[in-house]
């Protein structure tokens, strides 16, 4: 198995994917896509993100913890492998 997670979006839902799994959330309005993955600290991202009302993209933070926590999931068994998190679009 890999040791990079997928960051990714689509509509008004952000998508992060490791080991066969994809988490789904709601994200804002008018998010157009992730630019960069500036940090991943096991379960914490900072990012770029780019929006439709701004011409630059600006820093937005994404907590996985307590959506994997909602999802009754094991969050060390899922998060510990990950080294890196990487932006894919189709």
């Amino acid at each position: 198995m890999s040791d990079t997670a997928i960051l990714s979006s689509f509509d008004h839902y952000t998508t992060f994917s490791y080991g066969g799994r994809t988490l789904t959330f709601r994200t804002c309005d008018g998010l157009e896509r992730y630019t960069e993955v500036l940090t991943w600290d096991n379960g914490y991202l900072e990012v770029l993100a780019k929006y439709k009302q701004r011409s630059e993209p600006i820093e937005e933070y994404i907590d996985l913890i307590p959506i994997l926590e909602g999802l009754f999931m094991d969050k060390e068994s899922f998060l510990n492998p990950i080294k890196k998190v990487r932006i894919q679009y189709a």
